[in-house]
């Protein structure tokens, strides 16, 4: 039985799931910006600014959990290519009530390193939740 084609790139002409094949895509410089916001109270902020959180350097931690992220994209996301990323780079930016996260990727490839941007960001979220969550179980992650 054939089924009708959908137009979805990751879906063959049976209706299967397979990785797209981009080895006639020209290589070129790719590049994606991604962002979370993790909202909290102004305690559990002022707890990070001031370095004294009980788990340790909260932002140091969520900076390398997002790049460390990044790279392992193919691992964890079903069908995405290996890239091989040139940069990576987290930017955590404390605010009154929340921190902003702003992860972006660069690599020289024939696919996009947008999935690569997104997991970072919510790797970094992520990890400050879990390293503030004990102070803090009404944080939210945008």
């Amino acid at each position: 039985m054939t089924k009708k084609k959908s137009g979805l790139t990751h879906l063959d002409e049976t209706g299967e799931a397979h990785m797209v094949d981009v080895g006639e895509k020209e290589v070129s410089v790719r590049r994606a910006v991604a962002g979370a916001k993790v909202t909290m109270k102004p305690d559990t902020a002022r707890t990070i600014r001031e370095g004294t959180a009980a788990k340790g350097d909260v932002l140091a931690t969520a900076r390398i959990a997002g790049i460390m992220a990044a790279k392992r994209t193919s691992e964890l996301i079903p069908l995405c290519h290996p890239i091989h990323l040139s940069k990576v780079s987290v930017k955590l930016k404390v605010e009154h009530d929340h921190v902003s996260v702003r992860a972006s990727a660069e690599a020289r490839d024939r696919t996009g390193v947008e999935m690569e941007a997104l997991l970072a960001a919510s790797v970094a979220a992520l990890t400050i939740y879990d390293m503030l969550k004990s102070v803090d179980r009404a944080m939210v992650i945008e």
